[in-house]
């Protein structure tokens, strides 16, 4: 009985998680620079991130914080943050040296990438937003927690799968040698776009103002 609410969750997480953003950029910069593993455990600690914003939801703590201007703006300032420390790591990336190979293991961990993922997602202040609309606005007061739930598991396994998806494709052996020719540069301009999104994060009230 709840299959048509189902289908309309499911396509509205759809086009809300192929949107470029934070969590994207980040499986991007992981999966070109250090190759599929870590691409995928990045892919895997987004997805579970996922949870964090079920959780609040269905607790009621994220209509909460929404309503909290100095709470959101808070989880906004600490997602700016995060996003410019990643971003800063990524424009101090060096050339390698001439007899690196390709293969060569990242410095990053996969329990690195899995936090990395996970934090970036749980932070991501446009995953509130979704999720504060999504059970407020999409999915009916009248819908059973237990059921409400499973809608939860799906979205997390969902976003994990797409990103596993987008990790596979820029760690293919042919994506990364095209982008290994340059590869400091692409780390670069990666934390270019990560230091963009949390400049845009932690200024958007006041460009909201103006």
């Amino acid at each position: 009985m709840y299959l048509n609410e189902f289908l309309l969750v499911a396509l509205v997480h759809l086009l809300a998680v192929i949107s470029p953003g934070p969590d994207f950029a980040v499986v991007i910069r992981n999966s070109v620079s250090a190759g599929h593993r870590i691409g995928l455990y990045t892919a895997i600690g987004i997805g579970l991130g996922i949870f964090v914003h079920v959780a609040y939801s269905l607790l009621g703590i994220g209509l909460i914080v929404s309503q909290s201007v100095w709470l959101f703006n808070l989880m906004k300032l600490l997602a700016a943050a995060y996003l410019l420390y990643i971003g800063v790591r990524a424009l101090q990336a060096q050339p390698a040296s001439a007899d690196s190979a390709l293969s060569e293991t990242s410095r990053l961990s996969a329990r690195q990438a899995f936090v990395q993922g996970f934090i970036t997602n749980g932070l991501n202040p446009k995953a509130t937003l979704f999720f504060l609309s999504l059970f407020t606005a999409v999915i009916s007061h009248d819908t059973p927690l237990l059921v409400q739930a499973g809608y939860g598991v799906y979205l997390a396994f969902a976003t994990g799968a797409w990103f596993c998806l987008v990790a596979m494709l820029f760690s293919r052996e042919v994506v990364r040698r095209t982008f290994n020719r340059l590869g400091h540069w692409f780390d670069r301009l990666m934390g270019g776009v990560l230091i963009g999104l949390g400049l845009h994060l932690a200024l958007s009230q006041w460009l909201k103002r103006d």
